[in-house]
């Protein structure tokens, strides 16, 4: 396909889907694939989940989309439930995590003009990803991503992360701060977790400089960490949380939530979307509420978390070539003492899809659908390959066939 007409923004590996099921993905050419990633945490309920598929269908027949100078039924009874679960008190819906967090980014600008403060400024952390539109490239903290694309959008000051001395710095310094923007799991940063106490201390500083607490929970919301949202786990409520990615699970939504000031701030005219919260992605986001719920995958993510991470540190006990392993719920990074782009080609030949972050980070984004023989399978191979990678011979296990679920053979 190199003569395809599409644009040229991915380094795609030479695989055509056609369908997948649960954790698996397969090809046009009558191989299968384990999905270890779900589309980069976007499939948390796995690929073609029934109720999904029939929450599409039947909303399908009666309303797909009508303006947003207009009511549904379905766009309310969303909102209410991301606002019930979340502790928000508003929600925005868009089409995507970038547009959530532009929406983040207008509406601390807009509470900042509200406070007589000429020009606001967000306190954004180095290695973070918020999106590729101007604004959330800027807020991003990856030089790579940001080349070329100069000037970038003034209005942000950058802080390591897990650093609150240098956040006190800022607000010591700048007076035109109006709020914080984080991720509590930088997953593109190399799944690189906030510390508790930090996260706790970042609302300290917020409340004492009257700034919004805005979390970007794009990849970790959703059930994956263990819980709705992660901030959840630490006892911190932020003023304004962003997410998308598997609130859809495959069909494109995106949310921004508000609570006390800040979902006040905006008002008719401020900020809109054409497609944002049409009527079937509502359905299909409350389809995966309700399945997270009944069927208990945010309680089952933080068990299988465990469990994968347990398996992981015993497999890879004095391994010299692994430098750390963490994770939190089903979001679970490997990360290696030297770069490994070359893992992604070498599982794709056995029939895994990987996925490597900060050059050297093995991400482990599976469905919350596993079960523990899949779950099981699935650390498996990938300690496998990994061992496959640098020739460690200690306890590899031996290749699955595919009528096991693996390998890249034809029926």
């Amino acid at each position: 396909m190199a003569d395809q007409p599409l644009l040229n923004t991915y380094g795609r590996l030479p695989i055509i889907f056609d369908h997948g099921k649960g954790p698996w993905l397969f090809d046009t050419e009558g191989h299968h694939y384990f999905d270890t990633f779900s589309g980069i945490a976007v499939c948390g309920l796995g690929h073609a989940h029934p109720a999904i598929t029939r929450a599409i269908r039947e909303q399908s027949e009666k309303l797909l989309h009508c303006s947003n100078l207009f009511h549904t039924e379905v766009q309310h009874q969303l909102a209410s439930q991301l606002c019930d679960m979340s502790g928000m008190d508003g929600v925005f819906l868009a089409n995507s995590g970038a547009e959530a967090n532009e929406a983040a980014i207008k509406l601390a600008r807009l509470y900042g003009h509200n406070r007589g403060i000429e020009g606001p400024v967000i306190a954004v952390m180095e290695r973070a990803f918020h999106g590729r539109t101007l604004a959330t490239l800027t807020a991003t903290g990856n030089r790579k991503v940001q080349a070329g694309f100069e000037p970038l959008v003034r209005g942000f000051i950058r802080v390591p992360f897990n650093d609150i001395a240098a956040l006190e710095a800022v607000a010591a310094s700048n007076a035109s701060v109006v709020a914080v923007l984080l991720e509590p799991v930088q997953g593109e940063g190399g799944v690189r977790m906030a510390d508790g106490q930090w996260l706790k201390d970042v609302r300290t500083v917020c409340d004492q400089h009257q700034w919004l607490m805005m979390l970007d929970e794009v990849q970790t919301g959703n059930g994956r960490t263990g819980h709705l949202f992660a901030y959840q786990h630490f006892g911190v409520t932020p003023d304004v949380v962003t997410t998308a990615k598997g609130l859809g699970n495959g069909f494109p939504i995106g949310a921004c939530l508000a609570r006390g000031e800040a979902a006040q701030t905006f008002h008719p005219g401020h900020h809109g979307s054409t497609f944002g919260g049409n009527a079937l992605a509502c359905a299909v986001a409350l389809e995966v509420l309700a399945t997270l719920r009944r069927d208990g995958l945010m309680e089952r993510a933080e068990e299988l978390g465990a469990r994968i991470v347990g398996q992981l540190e015993n497999e890879f006990s004095g391994a010299d070539y692994i430098r750390d392993i963490r994770g939190i719920g089903l979001m679970i990074g490997i990360e290696m003492t030297s770069d490994c782009p070359e893992l992604v080609p070498l599982a794709k030949t056995q029939g895994l899809l990987l996925n490597i972050t900060s050059e050297r980070v093995i991400r482990l984004l599976p469905p919350l659908t596993l079960t523990d023989a899949e779950a099981d399978f699935m650390v498996e191979q990938v300690v496998r390959i990994i061992k496959l990678h640098a020739g460690d011979d200690r306890k590899r296990p031996r290749a699955a066939s595919f009528a096991e679920g693996g390998g890249d053979t034809r029926h």
